[in-house]
């Protein structure tokens, strides 16, 4: 057997069946192999390398699973390294494998020969040069392991050609289960969800804020059942969207700079704070210096690096999501706290009477960003994943869609890449074929991988494709009116015809200028499931609002240019 063949069977062995990847010199060993197993793997043939690691990300977001990715060395490799970095800070586990130069041309300069190690070692769980046909087994079955336990993020290995076209006499696989030193599952301590528990039973107005964490670990019903039994509200940060479904009764909206009101206003007045799978970051604290210090702050973290590292905490349980929660549920008495949970409402009607009628059914003038989203919300019967790239695109998907189930959102949190979205939801239609999968981009960054419809028309892939044309890179404008005094600099886009692409390219289409023709378009492009796209021209000053500016406190809210929320 080549390591090639190694290589394959080994990733057939973790059940992996889809690939994501762009064959090259230095890895083409592995796609020759792979042309022998067709039957078994599906290959999905990006237009560029960037592409496949998110796509990879989409998938593994989607389903759960560890997503795969195959590419070359040289600019192969250096086109991954920001999905790596995505998948790292966002904990989406990958095995990313590069082909590499001979291990005689090894550190030589050789043609397309890069330093994959030194270059992915801080942005990996690990990263690890195979240069023997007789690594290969114990590698992959490490990379997989290492890549899905614990908190999950991206392995990387990078293949010598040496190691790909030699042989092996013998070939057997074993799973790994157990590293010594890395303990990806802490030991529960029982007698801190005591204390967690007693804390939460003398609050009175305590508050759930919880992340990814919950669907990392399948918690999802461990939370609710805690709200439940203990009637705490909880809130989201923007990876935990569709953790509970938005019309759970606990459930109180999304944290941070555009998030909900009540979330934010309420973390300053909460006595107890519980955080679970979640980092505080700066997105959802603002200024740490004002960030609830009248609360008890409890953290349930599976990394232990993320307890206490922003957020001074009064407990840090080291602890995987899914087992504290449900020790804790048990721990913590039935109480109920109506009146606390009905301020939230009461922020809530503020809220939409300031800034979600306004978005959402304005009446007059050009279509909002808001309301293109909530209608694709309300057709879709809330069912669809929701994918987004980044900007006012993607704050304006998560406000304004709504989820009945779980991993119904991805977006690029942590890193916030440009690009992600339209390879993500490749990827994300391609593990849940049975959902429908609902992209919202800008016109800023649905160009930076727009080369992915490619993959879409030859793998004919029924992702719909909503583009959000405003004709600006819209969240660097919205900064610069908002605290650079109006001065626009390089933030106007010069777009193509995004039909005339449509029609190149085979996709069904429309253009959408006006909000009598919104439902009727909405409706054509889920009516079936084939690939859409959708150009919805909006109002080319929008802004997303609720806002809380760079710098300022989760109390300090925006409701428009002009209005702040008055506590």
């Amino acid at each position: 057997m080549t390591g090639s063949e190694a290589i394959i069977e080994s990733l057939l062995a973790e059940g992996a069946d889809t690939i994501f990847g762009y064959p090259g010199g230095q890895i083409m060993p592995v796609f020759d192999k792979m042309y022998d197993y067709q039957d078994k793997l599906r290959h999905i043939l990006v237009r560029h390398e960037q592409g496949a690691v998110h796509a990879a990300q989409g998938f593994a977001r989607a389903c759960g699973k560890t997503g795969v990715v195959i590419v070359t060395s040289g600019p192969g490799a250096t086109n991954v390294i920001t999905g790596i970095a995505d998948a790292m800070v966002d904990s989406t586990p990958l095995v990313v494998i590069t082909g590499q130069v001979s291990n005689s041309l090894l550190g030589k300069d050789a043609f397309q020969e890069t330093d994959v190690l030194g270059i992915t070692l801080p942005i990996t769980k690990w990263s690890y040069q195979i240069q023997r046909p007789e690594d290969i087994a114990w590698a992959v079955a490490r990379a997989f392991y290492i890549a899905k336990s614990g908190r999950p993020g991206p392995v990387v290995l990078d293949v010598t050609k040496d190691a790909q076209v030699g042989t092996l006499d013998e070939f057997k696989y074993e799973p790994c289960s157990f590293i010594r030193s890395y303990i990806p599952v802490p030991t529960i301590q029982k007698s801190k969800l005591q204390e967690a528990a007693k804390m939460l039973s003398e609050a009175k107005k305590p508050l759930i804020v919880y992340g990814q964490g919950i669907i990392l670990s399948h918690a999802e019903e461990e939370l609710k059942a805690l709200c439940n039994k203990a009637g705490i509200p909880a809130a989201s940060t923007l990876l935990g969207l569709s953790a509970l479904q938005s019309d759970f009764k606990h459930y109180k909206g999304m944290l941070g700079m555009h998030g909900n009101i009540g979330p934010n206003v309420k973390t300053n007045e909460a006595d107890v704070i519980l955080a679970v799978g979640m980092r505080f970051d700066d997105r959802v604290t603002g200024a740490v210096n004002t960030y609830a210090k009248q609360a008890k702050i409890i953290h349930i973290d599976i990394d232990v690096a993320e307890i206490g590292k922003i957020i001074p905490v009064d407990l840090g349980i080291h602890a995987d999501a899914k087992e504290a929660l449900n020790l804790l549920s048990i721990l913590t008495p039935e109480a109920e706290h109506d009146a606390w949970e009905a301020e939230f409402d009461k922020c809530y009607e503020t809220e939409y009477n300031k800034v979600v009628a306004p978005e959402i059914a304005p009446g007059k003038g050009d279509v909002n960003m808001g309301e293109v989203v909530n209608m694709v919300a309300k057709v879709s019967n809330q069912s669809a994943i929701v994918v987004t790239d980044v900007g006012q695109n993607q704050m304006m998907g998560a406000r304004y869609s709504q989820f009945n189930q779980t991993r119904s959102m991805i977006t690029s949190g942590g890193l916030g890449t440009m690009g992600f979205g339209l390879p993500a939801a490749i990827g994300a239609k391609i593990a849940q074929p049975g959902r429908p999968v609902c992209y919202f981009g800008g016109d800023g960054g649905v160009q930076m991988t727009i080369q992915e419809f490619g993959t879409i028309m030859q793998e004919k892939i029924g992702v719909k494709v909503i583009i959000l044309n405003n004709n600006w890179l819209g969240n660097v404008r919205q900064w610069q009116e908002l605290f650079f005094g109006a001065r626009y600099s390089q933030t106007r886009m010069v777009n193509p015809d995004y039909m005339k692409i449509a029609e190149a390219y085979g996709f069904a289409h429309k253009r959408v200028t006006t909000r009598e023709e919104l439902k009727s378009a909405v409706e054509e492009m889920l009516s079936n499931d084939e690939p859409y796209i959708l150009e919805a021209c909006i109002v080319e000053e929008g802004m997303v609002f609720p806002m809380i500016p760079p710098g300022k406190g989760v109390t300090d809210i925006m409701l428009n240019a002009k209005e702040w929320y008055q506590i």
